[in-house]
């Protein structure tokens, strides 16, 4: 079975400019990021899907093998989707170019054990135990149906809403995602929804056609760097790792 590792880094991020150049302990966002998902050996290859020469020079000075795609897709996954034209895998693991802190343990549990003929998406989530995190619109939260992991909704609002209890533990999308060819296929083939217009989610033009997306829960501290105070954050988080790596 082979699978291709994917970091989608696109430049021109609406809400943080140049993002993957970020400077984290000084090295870009991205670097910090590539070398997390080269450790695992599961991967036959390890991609990042770029689009700007900016990047393109930072890849080339830092070591990062890289695929130069089109400047103008409209989300990541049909970034993947070049990236499957190109590169000929049975599964395609999108890991967000954005979440530095991101660990094999969040990676390793959405790598399939088979080979699925139909569309197939998998992905990572986590508990929230910040409650700016839970009411954050940047922030999506899902609605899993059983122990399965599988997917009834995706939304930026806290779902379910709280009426009947408080005693509910609210879930995140963690950049983790896996696409076969079918998937990916599929989506730059079908047309955006009602729904994923109006949630801004990519994900929901599976579920509004009947494809299930499975999610596997992990314990994770990663956080996705959506703006300059994310980063501020990650920063911190990660001059405390090495403070106590040093000890």
């Amino acid at each position: 079975m082979k699978i291709i590792a994917c970091i989608p880094a696109r430049y021109a991020s609406t809400r943080f400019p140049g993002k993957p150049l970020a400077d984290i302990c000084g090295k870009p966002m991205l670097w910090w990021v590539y070398q997390r998902v080269k450790k695992i050996t599961d991967f036959d290859k390890v991609v990042c899907a770029i689009d700007d020469e900016r990047i393109k020079s930072a890849c080339e000075e830092y070591g990062m093998d890289y695929i130069f795609t089109k400047n103008n897709h409209p989300e990541h996954i049909s970034r993947i989707h070049e990236v499957s034209t190109k590169i000929e895998a049975d599964y395609y693991m999108c890991i967000n170019g954005d979440e530095p802190l991101i660990s094999e343990d969040c990676i390793l549990p959405v790598i399939p054990t088979e080979i699925h003929k139909e569309p197939y998406f998998g992905g990572a989530m986590r508990e929230l135990t910040d409650p700016a995190e839970t009411i954050d619109f940047a922030k999506i939260k899902l609605a899993v149906s059983d122990n399965t992991g599988r997917c009834l909704y995706m939304s930026r609002t806290p779902v379910p809403y709280p009426r009947g209890t408080l005693l509910f533990q609210y879930k995140k999308y963690v950049g983790v995602e896996c696409f076969n060819k079918q998937a990916l296929d599929f989506f730059v083939n079908t047309p955006m929804g009602s729904l994923e217009r109006a949630e801004d989610i990519d994900h929901l033009r599976f579920l509004e056609n009947g494809i299930d997306l499975h999610f596997n829960l992990v314990e994770s501290e990663s956080i996705s760097v959506d703006t300059p105070k994310d980063l501020e954050k990650v920063i911190l988080m990660m001059k405390q790792q090495k403070s106590e790596e040093a000890r």
